[in-house]
């Protein structure tokens, strides 16, 4: 049952990571609003960081209709924040203003894309889903980070 578990998981991630890549393909291609909800979609749960290094999450909550709702549930501290779709919608038109000969725009800092309530998490988002460039300090802190094992414990020594 354990390795039934396991393997359910690990489908489940090959399944999370091909929506991924196949959501920002489509975004990278037409630069719609649609294809950004996919990766809105596609990216719940997925562990980000603020531009200083603090992890957080989001999750779409389901309304009364079944669907999903247009507001994103930021799961950071004990209470979680909404971001509404309405600022991420606003920073998207700002970077594809930003935008020169398709080339994503280099943001200096959150603030860059525009006085927008929830963007110190829309940043990550963005730089996640390639449609920015960062500077190499913020870059470091939102990199998603992987526990890293000393090469003696990988050899067994």
């Amino acid at each position: 049952m354990k390795e039934q578990v396991q393997n359910d998981t690990e489908s489940l991630t090959t399944q999370q990571e091909s929506d991924r890549e196949n959501a920002l393909a489509v975004l990278h291609e037409t630069m719609t609003e649609e294809a950004l909800w996919s990766c809105i979609t596609a990216f719940q749960e997925y562990p980000f960081h603020t531009a200083s290094g603090l992890p957080f999450q989001y999750t779409l909550k389901k309304g009364r209709n079944g669907k999903l709702t247009h507001e994103l549930w930021i799961d950071r501290r004990e209470g979680s924040k909404s971001l509404t779709w309405s600022s991420v919608r606003l920073a998207f038109q700002n970077v594809k203003e930003m935008r020169e000969n398709g080339e994503r725009p280099f943001v200096e800092r959150p603030k860059g894309l525009g006085d927008i309530r929830g963007v110190s998490y829309i940043y990550p988002l963005f730089m996640r889903f390639g449609l920015i460039e960062v500077p190499e300090k913020f870059a470091g802190n939102m990199t998603y980070q992987q526990l890293t094992l000393p090469k003696s414990l990988l050899q067994g020594d």
